[in-house]
């Protein structure tokens, strides 16, 4: 903290040090500083990463994680850097992807309960849940490789979806052969699940409007209903996540000799097994667009059964992620390895990256709250790309750990707050509602608003939960 240099009221910096390569920055209030010590050791811990460029940065949301904090951003040049499973987290492609609907809260209040229990008997929930389906070799060689086109094609979803997908729901390189048994075993019953933990399925009410142009051009108006679904790569991803980190203690011992954190451990990028976990990891990447995709396909199924209409999917963002994109880097144009753990990618207007329809407006942004809080609707910028690789934050980001949680938050005290606000919450775990209580995270209206105000992202509109599935 002794360290840290104010630049303006959200803006602070970690000058460049020992064994630091670049300086640190993080983007917060005085409040989130405090709460976040640890993570500001991690942060500068990565700032002395081989090949890093630029600045290693902590958004908003930044807490402590594995190796690298989550909401941490940090680039490597693409020839001499490295890329890091603690950089990308276990959780490969936790995403969210938000789908519109034109249905009227007001003229519908009373079939939300109807429609979020329909959902609910469709798309299984929980630690370990499965599907009805399993997939063979196959098959399942196609999903991970081909990401949501793979599934679009089996008959789950529009061909239209792929426009409004990150990446068009399918990253290359992405080769089966690169993940292992294990890896093939847990991920092929668990597709089209939703999982535990911070995952969820919101029915949302779109409470309030920030520009309306841009929510002209997104398909967004007060007194909407929206869904949420927040999931990732499940078992697949975390399985990718521990045999390659085990792969790199194993076979990269004097590469990692040095290291601050043992959990900081890396290969370098153009090195085999760097190239081999950053395929095996875009194929995490691909199941998690499949699974968010198939269970899209479910809630349609229920969405036409409730009000025989039609829905769209708006957008589906990653968080956690390692891209090979073009920054510029000191007035040059280079290709650096961008790892967002807990962070979002926020393109400004005219990014090819871009779906057409939102091209001159700039990437949707989705900062998603968590049962009882607000999630908002954003826009990248411009500025995002002047200030940290084209990021902004990716939630509100925890203050009580699950296990601290679970020692200081009553049960009946948060189903009675979550009543008192008119949300319905079905899940199939007790312990998940407390350890997810919104009084276990930052306050989600204050993290869109520093984003909002520092321009790496722009605030569309506020959503908040009428119905939530938890795992």
């Amino acid at each position: 903290m002794n360290t840290l240099k104010k630049i303006s009221d959200y803006i602070w910096k970690i000058p460049k040090k020992e064994k630091m390569k670049v300086d640190a920055y993080i983007f917060t209030d005085e409040e989130g500083l405090k709460l976040n010590s640890e993570a500001l050791e991690q942060i500068k811990n990565v700032a002395s990463l081989p090949g890093i460029v630029k600045a290693a940065y902590g958004m908003p949301d930044i807490h402590w994680g594995y190796g690298f904090p989550i909401g941490g951003v940090a680039a490597f040049d693409s020839e001499n850097g490295i890329i890091s499973p603690g950089g990308v987290g276990f959780d490969i492609n936790c995403g969210v992807r938000l789908l519109t609907t034109t249905i009227k809260f007001d003229e519908n209040k009373s079939r939300i309960r109807q429609l979020i229990e329909k959902i609910y008997n469709y798309v299984p929930v929980g630690v370990g849940s499965t599907s009805s389906k399993k997939y063979n070799k196959k098959d399942f060689k196609k999903i991970v490789e081909q990401g949501a086109v793979a599934v679009i094609e089996m008959g789950f979803g529009l061909q239209e979806d792929i426009e409004y997908i990150e990446d068009n729901g399918k990253i290359m390189p992405a080769s089966f052969q690169d993940i292992s048994p294990k890896a093939f075993e847990r991920g092929r019953e668990e597709l089209g699940t939703l999982g535990s933990g911070n995952h969820f399925l919101e029915i949302q009410l779109v409470e309030r409007i920030y520009n309306r142009k841009i929510a002209g051009l997104f398909d967004l108006f007060e007194g909407q209903l929206v869904i949420m679904i927040h999931t990732g790569s499940r078992g697949f991803g975390h399985q990718i996540a521990t045999d390659y980190i085990q792969l790199m203690r194993t076979h990269l011992k004097k590469h990692n000799a040095n290291l601050p954190d043992k959990q900081l451990i890396n290969a370098p990028f153009k090195s085999e097994l760097g190239q081999k976990y950053y395929s095996a990891m875009n194929c995490a990447a691909n199941y998690a667009f499949a699974n968010r995709q198939i269970i899209t396909h479910y809630i349609r199924k229920a969405v036409r059964e409730i009000f025989n209409i039609d829905i769209k999917v708006f957008y589906d963002i990653t968080h956690n992620i390692a891209k090979l994109e073009s920054h510029n880097i000191n007035g040059v144009e280079k290709k650096v390895i961008v790892h967002r753990k807990g962070a979002t990618r926020a393109f400004g207007p005219g990014r090819p990256e871009i779906p057409k329809k939102y091209v001159d407006a700039g990437q949707p942004v989705i900062i998603p709250g968590d049962m009882g809080t607000a999630s908002y609707i954003l826009v990248g910028t411009k500025k995002a790309e002047e200030y940290a690789f084209s990021s902004t934050a990716h939630g509100a980001g925890r203050t009580l750990g699950r296990r601290q949680a679970m020692r200081t938050l009553d049960l009946a005290k948060v189903l009675k707050n979550l009543e008192k606000k008119n949300i319905i919450i079905i899940s199939k775990n007790k312990k998940t509602i407390i350890q997810e209580a919104p009084d276990a995270y930052k306050d989600i209206d204050k993290i869109a608003s520093i984003v909002d105000e520092l321009g790496i992202s722009k605030r569309v509109a506020r959503l908040i939960p009428l119905a939530v599935i938890k795992g």
